[in-house]
């Protein structure tokens, strides 16, 4: 398969990227798997510590000899927020209750972690790093640059794109109302950034003169063959690879996507506190079914961290984030590296 500019800077042999999830479904043998099949594995690193980044990066090191990435979320972060708890609380402790926790306490904010794990990338040397929620500060960039590392920025409409152009980086992730996870607006409501993903894709390679890499519903090579042809260089798939083997992702959340036989995706703030895809359940429905249930990122994800992990660890999908994209029915339990391999076949047919 011939190489595109960017898989040729990126020293990959295939078109198609891992995406970064954080939250433990980027494993390192997840990662590796992926990277090691020609793609690019990606660690979603958002919620490590630089410790953590600096021991995933060394465990993928002794897997695979291939390049990988590294995902941080870079802006929308408070510095301190006066909120209202009373509603999310009594929601979250119903939720505890079933699960037999002890009442939930509002959390501090904590400080952002952006800047610490800048450091870890610095020092781990990636071949790409990958951001989401904005742009970071020209000289962080220039640091990155500076160390030989990539950089790729994520976009939801082309004006965020033309941002993130201006700002000097190597690719855009085009990322289409489709993709499960976060959404990464950055610039107006994300209400009017849900533009479909191959629509986006031509509009952002139109519009700039910067590597595009698809993202958002992609699950098969016909897919990723779509993407190509409209405009992009790579095309990255997250939702594809939760159900693999190597994917850190709960029995309890794979299960829910090999279970889903149409999309049943919504965006909801109910986890985090920021927009996300998932798969809708019980949790989400109560959380919006009240007023003012939902607290401002980083606070709704730190009130519902407890619930998430102990939900995970009994089983229990109605009180998990499920993300997931548009395309999850079609979602394949297959080790990672024989999922690139049907996709690259896919591609051709």
């Amino acid at each position: 398969m011939a190489r595109s500019g960017l898989t040729a800077r990126l020293g990959v042999d295939l078109p198609i990227l891992l995406a970064p999830m954080a939250g433990g479904p980027s494993t390192p043998e997840l990662v590796a798997a992926v990277s090691g099949a020609g793609g690019l594995g990606s660690v979603g690193a958002a919620y490590l510590s630089p410790e953590q980044i600096a021991d995933a990066c060394r465990r993928i090191r002794a897997l695979t000899d291939r390049p990988f990435g590294l995902n941080l979320f870079a802006g929308g972060y408070p510095a301190s927020a006066q909120v209202e708890a009373r509603a999310a609380l009594g929601v979250v402790a119903e939720a505890h209750a079933r699960l037999g926790l002890p009442a939930p306490a509002l959390p501090a904010v904590p400080p952002d972690p952006f800047p610490e794990q800048l450091e870890a990338v610095l020092e781990t040397r990636p071949a790409l790093f990958s951001f989401t929620f904005g742009v970071p500060a020209a000289d962080d960039l220039a640091r990155v640059r500076a160390r030989g590392i990539l950089v790729a920025g994520t976009a939801t409409t082309v004006e965020e794109a033309r941002a993130l152009a201006d700002a000097g980086v190597d690719a855009i992730v085009a990322q289409g109302g489709e993709a499960g996870g976060h959404r990464g607006t950055f610039c107006g409501a994300f209400e009017a950034a849900l533009v479909p993903t191959l629509e986006l894709t031509a509009a952002i390679a139109r519009e700039v003169r910067v590597p595009v890499i698809a993202s958002g519903g992609l699950m098969d090579g016909r897919d990723v063959a779509r993407a190509l042809a409209a405009g992009a260089q790579a095309a990255q798939l997250g939702t594809a690879f939760l159900a693999c083997p190597e994917s850190g992702a709960s029995p309890a959340y794979k299960q829910a996507l090999l279970a889903a036989r149409s999309d049943t995706t919504v965006v909801t703030r109910a986890f985090s506190g920021r927009p996300a895809r998932g798969l809708a359940n019980a949790f989400i429905a109560a959380a919006e079914g009240r007023p003012g249930a939902i607290l401002p990122y980083p606070l709704q994800n730190a009130l519902t961290r407890g619930m998430r992990q102990a939900a995970a660890k009994q089983g229990q999908p109605d009180y998990l984030s499920l993300w997931a994209g548009q395309g999850v029915a079609r979602v394949r339990a297959l080790p990672a590296a024989e999922l690139v391999r049907r996709l690259v076949d896919e591609m051709g047919t």
